[in-house]
């Protein structure tokens, strides 16, 4: 099979609907990520914007800047990979889908 006889078999049309359609979902999807017991918690909405982040007041009793700092970290790199994990949900079955999350 050829190039052009592959290109004939997709149905691009209906893989720019499927597409179409997670992109709309993505944009209600919202991620948390959560450090140090609660200490640090983050949200993120499906534009990829930050839209909560509370900071117990216990975090910055000691003036331990460097702890705070890996809290912050943590929490964010927990929110990173519950995001990940939504991303990869949506986007199962999609031909392709392996990039995208």
């Amino acid at each position: 099979m050829n190039l052009n006889d592959l290109m004939k078999n997709l149905n691009l049309g209906n893989l720019q609907n499927q597409m179409k359609d997670v992109q709309e979902r993505m944009k209600q999807l919202h991620a948390s990520g959560s450090s140090g017991g609660g200490m640090v918690d983050i949200e993120m909405n499906g534009m990829l914007e930050i839209t909560k982040m509370k900071i117990d007041p216990a975090a910055l009793e000691d003036g331990d800047v460097s702890m705070l700092e890996d809290l912050v970290q943590a929490a964010i790199n927990s929110l990173l990979s519950n995001w990940k994990e939504q991303v990869k949900q949506e986007t199962s079955g999609l031909p392709f889908s392996g990039g995208l999350g």
